[in-house]
């Protein structure tokens, strides 16, 4: 027995609960041994993370595709597992002892702190994985993994060891992201660009050879700097090649102010002659291009910050190097000084002496830490890199060569921008939580790397003993005792970037390194869903790793969906206010009208304007979809045993037998090519327009009639529609649907594991000739076009009776015809086929068209609007119904008003300034109302130009 209202936080527990006691989403279940594997990995969500709306669309788009294959009859292994995220579980923990008041990280001590870490993650890091469950995640939760995971820690120092031993991972000493907070190297994603009202400050660097008069340009030259306090570590100053202001001056020298330092103005593209005074100082060490630039002319690279974001020069070699005796007499003072203070006293210092031409207001991005909220120095520093170009040949040759795919496709110019000018990727990370870089170190400073440390220390005693530095009986005694060796071989303390065991997932879950079943059945994956934000950082790692371990590419597809924003447009974040929590629209309106609101509107490349109001019409969908299997129910609607559609007698079963197959067909194509929402909207269209509206209401005076065939026929197809639709609609509204399929009948399983309407249909055939010799005699199976039931004719005669009845209703819309007035209709020179099926529905007609009748006639009379009906004349007689006079003032009247808006709009959109000052989600929505406004005006159009046809 169904009840009587829809309240989704009654079923949604429960029903989890019965997929999970039966075991629903495990792979490797018993009937699906021999099927088809169907793989995803989940994109790992930070084990400190909470869900938001990017991780309800991400993981709706898989769930559909998980349950629409499981319900085909695939083995679906969706893998769920968390990120052990670095720098944020690290901080959370931190921020727990402060609040607590309890001993700091470093009082504690590595091994303390950790524990710490891993009793927190015990406790709390499992929060985001009920809440996924929530959403209906129909992931096989049994083999939930973390990437610190023994065996995926294993997978991690063998990939760093095998790579260090391929030349592929190595030390060097380049520029990071550093954060001076935090006192660690971060990640381009960790970096957040915020736009700051800063200065530009001119300054007059002196040529060397000439007396500097601030008054005299040739005794110097110009350059521009948004921070001053760099210009210590400044080693040249770079021209244009092309540009003839400076051509005599290349290969000359200037002195740096305050310092003193001989540095000298270098040729290179990347001054831009029409940028500033055309001229630019280069810091190498404090810039990252003014590094690459460094690299190209042989510059020295000077540092002159210390970790914590300090002037740092007394005992600073690169900064002293060939400079002249006192020549740099306020380094003194600079030392240890803030960097931001410091930047005050440079430019009070440089004003004073003539140096600073000018200062000019200047907007500009500047780099701050997503975490830690400080200002981000690119700092010169000794971290491990991997070789991304050498690592990016084979990943980028599997997309140019279709290995692997992007959908929507214009992606992949994205990740061939990006692969094809890939820098050293800096893989290390100054935190003590994540994976320690299996690396030791002598008291040489000579490296030994090895999975283990046991392996580490025999490589390393065994080196010392065979170089003479200790004896083979010192090396003995280390090997036993690690007190012994523990100054003496020490671990690196850095470990690796989160992203580096991310982009082991797609194997390193399976049980790689091992040689485990899984791997061989589950990898590769069939398809990565993912947004496009993170194609750098882990999809094209993956694809890296993943080739170079496994010589085979992780998926074949890469579906990128776009970005859930604000209704207005705007990109959701706390400052703005704007943020929509998911777990508060799932209590409000349940996890499905959640789900199908995120899906519905998940057109490819387009992002999606989430209204908490489309949120509640899907909930209406649900409510729809609810009472009308209450209606049948009530009806006493049931499904026979062996009942088959297709051999219906009644035209109105024949057709809703048609258009049930040919949107089940629909939904199957676009759920095939990731159009989610093309599959949601064939759906919903048919659910509410074709069933509900139209076929229980042509099917009422049926199953309210007298008993006979075509009442139990009428009610047996009711319920097999019905049942289609539950399958249709699971993997997008799986709750509402698995407890309707409960309560509606006796069922054998869950709808969940319940056949798709439509299997995937094959062909098996033994090709003798026109292929490969390895290939002739072996059963191909080819998949062919999905057969499904058509009755056109049942189509033609019961489409023809919705169409009437639409075209009737829209027109007595437009002309504001009360719905009590009953109007007469002629069908104009009908066909005899027209006739007949205006006679077999008149009743129908009539009563859903409010007509008071319908009659046949040669030509549609004067004064009628004309209704065009497949191809067929169906007349309204207005005169006397309207006043026609009145209507037409009515419409010019809305006419007017849409014109004015579309002008007003043009206006703005016409206007330079405000498209290209207003933000973007103001202009989008002008847009809109521009497109509303068309679309209004074409309607009003139609409907004047109905009118005058009726004069």
């Amino acid at each position: 027995m169904i009840e009587k209202t829809y309240q989704p936080a009654d079923i949604e527990n429960r029903i989890a609960r019965a997929w999970d006691d039966a075991g629903a989403f495990k792979a490797g279940r018993a009937d699906r041994r021999d099927a088809e594997p169907f793989t995803i990995v989940i994109p790992p969500p930070n084990v400190t993370g909470s869900l938001h709306m990017g991780h309800a669309l991400n993981n709706t788009l898989q769930d559909v595709l998980c349950r629409f294959e499981r319900m085909r009859g695939r083995d679906v292994l969706w893998q769920p597992g968390t990120d052990h995220a670095g720098i944020a579980t690290q901080m959370v923990v931190e921020r727990q002892l402060m609040e607590r008041q309890e001993s700091s990280r470093r009082d504690m001590g590595r091994e303390k702190f950790l524990e710490r870490v891993w009793q927190w993650k015990a406790e709390s890091g499992g929060l985001i994985v009920n809440q996924l469950k929530r959403l209906g995640a129909s992931c096989d939760w049994s083999r939930e993994r973390f990437t610190m995971d023994e065996g995926l820690s294993r997978a991690v120092a063998k990939v760093f060891v095998e790579l260090h031993r391929d030349g592929l991972i190595y030390k060097d000493k380049r520029l990071v992201n550093w954060d001076p907070k935090l006192l660690t190297a971060i990640s381009d994603l960790e970096v957040q660009q915020i736009e700051v009202k800063g200065s530009l400050w001119h300054l007059r660097y002196p040529l060397e050879g000439k007396t500097f008069n601030p008054e005299d340009p040739s005794t110097f030259i110009v350059v521009a700097t948004t921070r001053p306090e760099t210009m210590l570590g400044d080693s040249a100053v770079a021209v244009h090649p092309d540009d003839e202001r400076y051509r005599h001056l290349v290969g000359k020298h200037v002195i740096l102010p305050l310092v003193g330092r001989r540095i000298p103005i270098v040729a290179d593209e990347y001054s831009d002659p029409e940028k500033g005074s055309g001229a630019v100082k280069i810091t190498p060490a404090h810039d990252f291009n003014d590094f690459e630039v460094g690299k190209r002319h042989n510059l020295p690279q000077i540092n002159v910050l210390d970790i914590e974001g300090r002037i740092a020069l007394t005992d600073n070699e690169a900064y002293w190097h060939g400079l002249p005796q006192n020549s740099s007499p306020h380094a003194a003072t600079l030392h240890g000084m803030d960097r931001f203070a410091a930047r005050k006293q440079i430019v009070a210092w440089l004003e004073e002496s003539g140096i600073l031409e000018k200062i000019e207001p200047n907007v500009h991005m500047v780099p701050h830490g997503d975490r830690s909220g400080v200002v981000i120095e690119p700092y010169l520093t000794d971290q491990w890199y991997v070789d991304a170009k050498t690592m990016a040949q084979p990943a980028i040759a599997a997309v140019r060569g279709g290995a692997t795919e992007f959908v929507p496709k214009n992606w992949e110019k994205t990740y061939f921008e990006w692969m094809e000018n890939i820098q050293p990727w800096c893989i290390s990370r100054q935190l003590w939580w994540g994976h320690q870089i299996p690396a030791w170190y002598g008291p040489d400073g000579k490296v030994f790397v090895a999975e283990t440390e046991e392996e580490a220390v025999g490589n390393a005693l065994g080196y010392y003993v065979e170089q003479e530095v200790i004896t083979a009986e010192q090396g003995h005694d280390m090997a036993l005792d690690p007190a012994l060796r523990e100054n003496f071989i020490t671990r690196d303390e850095d470990v690796l970037d989160t992203w580096f065991s991310s982009a082991l997932w797609p194997f390193s879950t399976l049980g790689w390194p091992d040689e485990t079943k899984d791997v061989e059945r589950y990898y590769p994956t069939n398809v990565l869903v993912t947004g496009f934000d993170i194609i750098f950082f882990w999809v094209a790692r993956m694809m890296m790793m993943g080739l170079h371990f496994m010589k085979d590419v992780p998926f074949p597809t890469v579906y990128i969906h776009a970005l859930v924003r604000d209704e207005k447009g705007a990109k959701m974040s706390k400052s703005k206010g704007n943020v929509i929590d998911p777990l508060n629209l799932i209590d409000q309106y349940g996890a499905d009208a959640l789900r199908f609101t995120l899906a519905a509107m998940a057109a490819q490349g387009r992002d999606i304007k989430l209204a908490t109001s489309r949120v509640e019409g899907y909930r209406n969908f649900a409510t729809k979809l609810w009472n009308a299997c209450r209606f049948a129910e009530m009806n006493h609607c049931a499904l026979p045993d062996g009942f088959d559609p297709t051999q219906a007698k009644e035209t109105l079963n024949r057709w809703i037998a048609h258009e049930t197959m040919s949107a089940a067909r629909e939904a199957t194509q676009a759920i095939e090519s990731y159009r989610f929402n093309d599959a949601a909207g064939a759906i919903y269209r048919f659910v509410w327009n074709v069933f509900c509206d139209w076929y229980l209401e042509l099917a009422k005076p049926v199953m309210m009639g007298a008993d006979g065939p075509a009442k139990d026929e009428t009610r047996a197809m009711v319920a097999w529609a019905r049942d289609e639709i539950l399958k249709l609609l699971h993997p997008f509204m799986p709750f509402i649907t698995e407890e309707l399929w409960a309560v509606t009948a006796k069922r054998d399983q869950l709808l969940v594991l319940t056949e798709w309407p439509l299997r995937p249909q094959t062909t098996v055939v033994i090709p003798t000739s026109g292929v490969p010799g390895d290939l002739a005699g072996v059963a191909l199976v080819v998949p062919t076009e999905i057969e499904v039931f058509s009755d056109p004719e049942a189509e033609a005669e019961i489409g023809w009776v919705v169409d009437l009845i639409t075209a009737i209703r829209s027109a007595r819309a437009e002309m504001n015809i009360p719905p009590a007035t009953l109007m007469p209709l002629m069908l104009a020179n009908a066909s005899a086929e027209t006739k007949a099926r205006a006679e077999r529905w008149s009743d129908v007609i009539k009563r859903l068209a409010r007509l008071a009748d319908i009659t046949f006639v040669d030509r549609a009379p004067d004064g009628a609007m004309q209704l065009l009906v497949r191809g067929e004349v169906a007349a309204l007689p207005l005169k006397g119904v309207i006043d026609l006079a009145a209507e037409k003032a009515r419409l010019a009247k809305e006419m007017a008003k849409a014109e004015a808006d579309i002008k007003r709009v043009d206006a703005k959109l016409g206007n330079e300034k405000f498209v290209a000052n207003a933000p973007e989600e103001v202009v989008e929505e002008e847009r809109e109302k521009r497109e509303d406004a068309m679309a209004r005006k074409a309607k009003i159009a139609e409907a004047l130009d109905r009118l005058k046809a009726a004069e």
